[in-house]
């Protein structure tokens, strides 16, 4: 039982872990140009949003997938226009593209909908499961890595291709020049706002994709405010992870299975109030650990230097 216990926790931290990393990837993007994108949190629950309006109206998940990508691109573009054409204070407009993707959804929920709360409804088609045929006779793996959302697996594969993005392509020198070297990949002839345009709605993208998995691959319904600090979450995993996809993911499997953990003892006679603060005191814990590494490298580095 124990061992059972122990597998399904892992398999639900899996297929929580899946915003993280989707979001995540897309705030590593901007990071890489010099943008801290703070606004991670709206953009999923706008994604979160648009992907059950267009799953609703059209009967199909691709609708809802889509809409959430256009959605959070358009949303992408008006961050990007604020940030980098007029130059405005990143953090202070992430709070408020924050603020406004809450205020928004709720409107357009009792709007749309007619409804307070939550909306659910049989036209909803949600993101299916995929079965893995070739798992179902080996008890491990198949608690592990089956029966999981389309995203789920999807996740897995751009972390990967954002590696190789990052590290391998001329168009990851080009973001990591704009955040490290501007006026050196300048003197080169790319624009470096050109770039951080591009990194923006990549990220406002990755945000959708993040949302819709949350709307149509967990619940196949909308809750006002439903991405819960997740956004947030996955800003801590892009801070400790720093420009390396590998990393991030790492520390965002970290993040799933401490919400996964906090789901499955909830039936094990543990306060509610506690499970529900796990996934956000293990964020909390992973970034005083990584203050305190950091701290010791500059107390190292000045020491070298002083010698």
């Amino acid at each position: 039982m124990d061992w059972m216990f122990i597998l399904v926790t892992v398999g639900t931290g899996l297929r929580m872990a899946t915003p993280f990393i989707l979001a995540g990837l897309g705030g590593l993007i901007s990071r890489c140009t010099g943008d801290l994108n703070i606004a991670l949190e709206g953009f999923m629950l706008v994604g979160a949003f648009f992907g059950i309006l267009g799953s609703y109206t059209m009967e199909s998940y691709l609708a809802g997938i889509v809409f959430a990508a256009v959605a959070t691109l358009l949303f992408s573009i008006l961050f990007a226009f604020f940030t980098i054409n007029l130059r405005s204070n990143v953090f202070v407009v992430g709070i408020a593209f924050n603020l406004l993707a809450a205020g928004a959804t709720v409107f357009l929920t009792r709007l749309l909908f007619q409804v307070r709360g939550s909306f659910s409804d049989p036209r909803i088609v949600s993101i299916p499961t995929i079965r893995i045929a070739a798992l179902n006779n080996i008890p491990v793996l198949n608690h592990l890595f089956n029966n999981h959302s389309a995203f789920v697996y999807i996740s897995w594969f751009l972390i990967v291709v954002f590696w190789l993005l990052i590290y391998k392509t001329p168009y990851g020198y080009y973001f990591r020049a704009a955040g490290e070297h501007p006026e050196a990949l300048e003197t080169t002839g790319i624009r470096v706002d050109r770039v951080r345009w591009q990194a923006a709605m990549i990220c406002g993208v990755m945000c959708g994709l993040a949302g819709v998995h949350l709307s149509l691959g967990h619940l196949a319904m909308f809750v006002e405010n439903m991405t819960a600090g997740r956004g947030f979450i996955a800003l801590s995993a892009v801070i400790f992870g720093g420009t390396n996809p590998l990393i991030m993911s790492l520390v965002s499997l970290l993040f799933g299975m401490a919400e996964g953990l906090s789901l499955r003892i909830q039936n094990l006679g543990v306060p509610s109030q506690f499970t529900l603060m796990l996934p956000y005191l293990t964020t909390f814990i992973a970034l005083i650990v990584r203050s305190i590494k950091l701290g010791r490298r500059r107390t190292i580095i000045v020491a070298d230097q002083s010698n």
